[in-house]
């Protein structure tokens, strides 16, 4: 059995991540030591090593429950797992094209900033007004999982 601290350490997650992914139901709730102290079963770590690979991959939290549902179910067809895998990869394409858009914006900005005043700088214009820049929302899907309560 390992500690929360150990199962985190052990995954590459943080400890209030893996008390968040618990509560939500990703995570099946530990044992209780004589202590109150986590315990979890070997096989949460590979569980946990398979939410934190697909939370790199930027999979969102119910997708990965999609998948893990898949998974307890192994005898299922696998369109289930191609199709969310292939709205990832839309939603992964759609941000590169937006990450792009920014690296031009981001450039021209950086190019006509070398010289000239504070005054006429086009850093500090163009983040002013967000009608300047030319691609569709900025998308903002990344951060620690445990912020969204």
């Amino acid at each position: 059995m390992l500690s929360i601290g150990k199962l985190g350490q052990a995954a590459g997650v943080k400890v209030p991540t893996i008390r968040y992914y618990e509560q939500i139901g990703l995570l099946r709730p530990a044992t209780r030591s004589e202590g109150n102290q986590r315990l979890y079963a070997q096989s949460t770590l590979s569980r946990l090593a398979f939410i934190r690979h697909a939370r790199d991959l930027g999979f969102p939290l119910e997708a990965i429950r999609d998948l893990l549902a898949l998974q307890d179910d192994p005898n299922q067809p696998c369109l289930a797992a191609d199709a969310i895998a292939r709205a990832q990869l839309q939603a992964v394409n759609r941000r590169i094209a937006q990450l792009e858009a920014l690296r031009c914006e981001l450039e021209r900005m950086v190019q006509h900033c070398a010289h000239g005043k504070v005054a006429d700088c086009r850093v500090i214009e163009v983040l002013g007004n967000h009608d300047l820049c030319l691609h569709p929302d900025h998308d903002n899907g990344a951060g620690d999982d445990h912020h969204h309560h």
